[in-house]
């Protein structure tokens, strides 16, 4: 039995031990439930020794008869019921088609099983920790965001692809990267830079840094998806390769950062496959402005909703260090932010040529 068989056998019985306990339920004349784990700020904690968020051990009650929750329990079993189709099939497929597999009136009524996506994504996440069983185990996957090119081989469910030629588009990273999905192969990469932004990524793809540092050089379009935080982490401890993260300095960019360092809130229950606790933020800092003479017209004034939310993070204990305290004051007392962008004020290729290698050079960083 391979690998992936032995997967699919365990989830598939976890499956049917969940739909087994509900019938045990209904024989013993008692209302049907199941326990949820919360994925809520309340039940997640930081560990400060693995420094990443995991989540805590609380959890909620999700009842048939119950008229506040039999939809949400109806619809737990009709995606755990696709899931287990899709895992004896041996098929997997997307997160949006799932939902119109499991979206259907009932009977005569007027009412849908499912009334939008956004109904049945938090599903998916809730039987996925449920399950104790992660959405690629359960034969699911979103589509792909972000872009990968680098001196570096893999092989891509069978295919060798060489990310050394991938042109001006990149290799898309899809968003099941498991090693039975895509293997590592021959490279020469130092480190990895992820790039919050696409149009960044190609700049540095057209200018070819990725060739002259030698480095993975990836996207994850903003908020880097579940692919790309799993492949960086792949990457960081399976070739020891060390993650550099570029975003925008304001306090959307300082998240992402927060996010591929130690996990996020919402998917707590998977920081120890895509946290990279070591990542080090390059930038761009609330001091670059005055050491790269970004000029000040290119800033953007901080609006109310910028100041909560570095006050929020600023409660985080993964953001007490008093480099990142000073870091998020500096921005909050400057009223300013500014976009990578900015720095294409200096040259068009100023962030390649001279802002990041300088970076590099003098191991201006935080951690």
């Amino acid at each position: 039995m391979t690998r992936r068989d032995a997967t699919a056998k365990k989830t598939l019985a976890k499956i049917e031990a969940l739909a087994k306990a509900v019938v045990r339920d209904i024989q013993k004349k008692q209302n049907p439930r199941i326990e949820i784990p919360l994925r809520t700020l309340s039940n997640i904690t930081y560990n400060a020794r693995k420094k990443i968020i995991e989540m805590g051990k609380e959890t909620q009650e999700r009842s048939f008869f119950n008229v506040s929750q039999a939809r949400k329990f109806m619809q737990t079993f009709l995606v755990a019921s696709a899931c287990k189709e899709l895992i004896e099939t041996g098929k997997t497929t997307s997160i949006r088609d799932l939902y119109y597999m499991t979206k259907h009136t009932l009977g005569n009524s007027k009412v849908n099983t499912f009334e939008e996506q956004d109904e049945s994504d938090p599903i998916i996440e809730d039987l996925e920790v449920t399950l104790d069983a992660l959405r690629e185990e359960l034969h699911l996957f979103a589509n792909r965001k972000g872009l990968m090119v680098g001196p570096m081989t893999i092989v891509d469910s069978g295919d060798t692809i060489d990310l050394r030629r991938q042109g001006s588009g990149g290799w898309g990273v899809p968003s099941i990267v498991e090693p039975n999905v895509i293997k590592f192969g021959k490279h020469e990469a130092r480190y990895v830079l992820l790039v919050e932004k696409e149009a960044v990524w190609s700049r540095f793809n057209e200018d070819k840094f990725w060739k002259k540092e030698k480095c993975m050089l990836i996207h994850g379009g903003g908020q880097p998806p579940r692919g790309v935080r799993r492949l960086v982490h792949r990457m960081h401890y399976e070739l020891g390769l060390p993650v550099y993260v570029l975003v925008d300095n304001d306090p959307w960019g300082f998240y992402i950062y927060s996010v591929v360092k130690q996990g996020s809130i919402n998917l707590a229950y998977e920081s120890m496959r895509m946290a990279v606790p070591r990542a080090r933020f390059i930038g761009i800092s609330s001091r670059d402005a005055e050491r790269y003479g970004i000029p000040e017209e290119t800033s953007i004034r901080l609006d109310e909703g910028d100041h909560r939310r570095i006050r929020q993070m600023l409660e985080y204990p993964w953001f007490q260090d008093k480099k990142w305290r000073r870091e998020l004051e500096t921005m909050a007392k400057s009223n300013r932010k500014y976009e990578i962008e900015a720095l294409s004020r200096r040259g068009i290729s100023f962030i390649t040529e001279e802002y990041l290698p300088r970076k590099l050079a003098e191991k201006d960083w935080l951690e």
